[in-house]
């Protein structure tokens, strides 16, 4: 595949503003300006585990991480 050169616009031909957007009238690039319907609307709830739940995630992870360390190795996630 070739690469394509495209000449970067400078964006001087003004932007036209509509519904949350601004679009250069010289290129087409568009630039979102409203952000607020990517939010869901209140406060986020917070959630808290059980704490044998939360314990148990703790061992869990100490082991896997001293397993890792007695073989020399770099702990990383099952899976990398």
């Amino acid at each position: 595949m070739r690469a394509v050169r495209t000449r970067a616009c400078p964006h001087l031909a003004g932007w036209a503003q509509d519904g949350g957007e601004a679009r250069c009238r010289a290129c087409g690039v568009v630039r979102f300006t409203d952000y607020g319907a990517l939010r869901p609307p209140g406060l986020p709830q917070a959630v808290t585990p059980a704490a044998g739940r939360s314990r148990c995630t703790d061992r869990a992870a100490a082991s896997w991480i001293s397993e890792a360390a007695r073989r020399g190795r770099r702990p990383r996630p099952p899976g990398w």
